[in-house]
């Protein structure tokens, strides 16, 4: 059945097309998600669903009963009543209907109503039916339905008569999401559901929505998340909808695919309307071929001339380089102490990062991740132990709250005065590869949205060339695109990288070590994480076993961690090596293609050609530089395989 639909929806702001066309239609049970880069439309489309925005044509359909539930960005709760108050207020009919149950038990105990046969069997039919009403919607649990989603959501530690007006922005945005999800709509519409939730929260929202009942429609620039719950993707590029079958990784692929297959449908007809062109302007005028041009060029105007298939748009493009190598001891952290007033974040915590590493640093919210970055730089005080950096260390640090940039300076400005002494040019070409050009760099800092001051501070922190990267949320208010260009950054630096991410897709494919920080302890799983989900179910039923059972294992899963990390230390090692080594031929392939042009003109010189010795040594020279260009080549074939 369909719950939804979208027919040619059409939205301006002033002479500005945001959506044109858009077609969308939603069965029940379908997971959607909407993609696209910021800025594209996803949440206006969301909005003109939610009936919170009018649009200027086409037609939205949800038939009559449909209930439609919306999430937007960033929605917090605000409320007087306590978190338990707040969400049985969900229940009314419930609570209703199982006071007026109450009430005809009252009822049916009156001596009176027992002996007026008639009346009782009346009234006991109607409880009857109560009963059977309230229990099929769920009247005798929803309690247990509340408390299982506040615990998924991470409120299970807090006392539920707590005022909701006492709580941080965070925990409002997931009460609004939990409070949501009780009410069970026919169609769930989610707009960046994933902000403000940790990886234990995120995964028990996975497991909610696969097995949700309900059509959900979904923006999320979480590739992993989408990967779990989405059984189809609608791209908004360009103020247009395309649809595709399957997860984000399935969607990825079919794209690709789809562009190859146009870019040579269009090529193929290309190169038909040349030969065709070029048959009539040659045979027209001639009388005994003119019928056939003629015949030729209908041929010609009725054929319906394909458009050249719109390629990626413009994206972000960055590398993360170092002015020195570092030594083999990056940092080291021992027995650090950190407590705001009474409250002990972490006591005694040691930890060690070589050269090289790249350090997801995890754990539950509120454990201290942000807390222990700060202390690194020295921007908040510790109450004992040491912090060493090691011999030639530099750090570049990415603060979360540095995305959020208030300065009152022009872009250009915000880059240029950290960097007075290099031209202005090339601070403007900087930050066109970070998407700002134009009149774009004119712009205050301050009225920039959140994805575009990320990329302000990912060029200010590229500018530094430092070797040890610290980074908190990294890839917040960044779009899918600009996420994944700034991992194949990551993955190419040549220094050392420690992090604090909720992206698991980016987790998965920059890290080599998740230091687990909980209780104020740090523990170490060498490997990416789904190695580090993997260890952890291990655990799990290793702790199931009976002590003679743990005992025989452990040993050998010590030395089996030592050698997968090691494997994917190195691997990554040489992935990184083989990658700057194919950017080096290149570069060297280009300046000899241009000394050898040069030589060969000069070759061509008649005060040259005319000077045989000269000639011979030039052509020399020449052979030498072509012999030395075939080598490169076949190099860079063979690392390219």
């Amino acid at each position: 059945m369909i719950v939804l639909q979208c027919i040619n929806i059409s939205k301006s702001f002033g002479v500005d097309p945001i959506l044109t066309n858009i077609k969308l239609d939603i069965q029940t049970g379908e997971r959607i998600a909407l993609v696209g880069r910021n800025g594209a439309g996803k949440s206006t489309l969301l909005k003109i669903i939610a009936g919170q925005l009018s649009f200027d044509s086409g037609q939205l359909m949800i038939p009559k009963g449909i209930e439609l539930g919306y999430l937007a960005q960033n929605t917090g709760l605000e409320s007087n009543l306590s978190i338990w108050e707040e969400m049985l207020t969900v229940f009314k009919p419930l609570q209703k209907m199982e006071q007026k149950i109450h009430e005809m038990e009252h009822q049916m105990s009156n001596r009176d109503l027992l002996a007026n046969q008639t009346k009782y069997e009346k009234l006991l039919k109607e409880y009857d039916q109560l009963q059977l009403t309230f229990k099929d919607q769920g009247g005798y649990q929803y309690e247990a339905d509340i408390r299982g989603v506040l615990s998924g959501m991470n409120f299970a530690d807090f006392d539920y008569h707590t005022k909701i007006s006492t709580l941080s922005g965070g925990q409002k945005t997931r009460l609004a999401l939990a409070k949501l999800l009780l009410t069970k709509p026919d169609i769930l519409v989610l707009d960046e559901p994933t902000n403000h939730l940790d990886i234990a929260t995120l995964t028990w929202l996975e497991q909610y929505l696969v097995s949700y009942k309900g059509a959900i429609l979904i923006v999320s620039h979480d590739r992993y998340f989408l990967d779990k719950i989405v059984t189809e993707v609608v791209e908004i590029s360009r103020t247009k909808s395309t649809k595709y079958p399957g997860n984000y990784s399935s969607y990825l692929d079919e794209k690709a695919k789809r562009y190859d297959q146009e870019l040579k449908q269009f090529e193929r007809q290309q190169d038909e309307v040349a030969k065709l062109e070029d048959f009539i302007q040659r045979n027209l005028a001639r009388a005994s071929t003119t019928k056939r041009a003629q015949s030729r060029r209908k041929q010609l105007e009725r054929m319906t001339l394909l458009d050249r298939p719109a390629g990626s748009e413009k994206s972000a493009s960055f590398s993360f380089d170092i002015k020195r190598q570092s030594g083999n001891e990056v940092l080291r952290v021992q027995d650090l102490h950190v407590a705001y007033g009474e409250d002990t974040i972490f006591k005694k915590l040691t930890l060690a990062i070589d050269k090289g590493e790249s350090i997801a640093l995890i754990g539950p919210n509120g454990a201290g991740k942000t807390t222990l970055l700060k202390a690194l730089m020295n921007m908040i005080p510790v109450k004992s132990g040491t912090v060493k950096l090691g011999s030639n260390v530099t750090v570049g640090y990415y603060d979360q709250e540095q995305a959020n940039l208030k300065s009152n300076k022009l872009v250009l400005n915000e880059l240029w005065d950290d960097y007075s002494l290099v031209p202005e040019k090339e601070i403007r070409t900087v930050l066109g590869n970070f998407l700002f050009s134009g009149d774009d760099v004119l712009k205050p800092v301050s009225t920039l949205s959140g994805g575009e001051k990320a990329r302000l501070a990912l060029a200010k922190l590229m500018m530094q060339k430092a070797n040890l990267l610290i980074l908190d949320e990294p890839t917040n208010h960044l779009d899918l695109d600009a996420k994944e260009i700034l991992e194949n950054a990551l993955i190419d630096y040549p220094g050392t990288l420690l992090f604090v991410s909720h992206d698991r897709y980016f987790l998965n494919r920059i890290a080599t070590r998740m230091a687990e920080l909980e209780n104020g302890e740090i523990t170490n799983y060498l490997g990416d994480y789904d190695y580090y989900i993997e260890k952890k179910d291990e655990i799990f039923q290793r702790e199931q076993l009976t002590p003679d059972e743990k005992g025989s294992g452990e040993a050998e899963g010590d030395q089996s961690d030592k050698r997968t990390y090691e494997l994917n230390k190195e691997a990554k090692k040489v992935e990184r090596q083989r990658t700057r080594r194919i950017e080096e031929i290149e570069t060297q392939i280009e300046s000899l293609e241009i000394t050898l042009a040069g030589k060969e003109e000069e070759l061509c010189d008649p005060a040259v050609y005319s000077d045989h010795e000269k000639a011979q040594l030039l052509q020399a020279e020449i052979d030498e530089v072509k012999k030395t260009i075939d080598t490169l080549m076949e190099e860079w074939e063979q690392l390219q395989e």
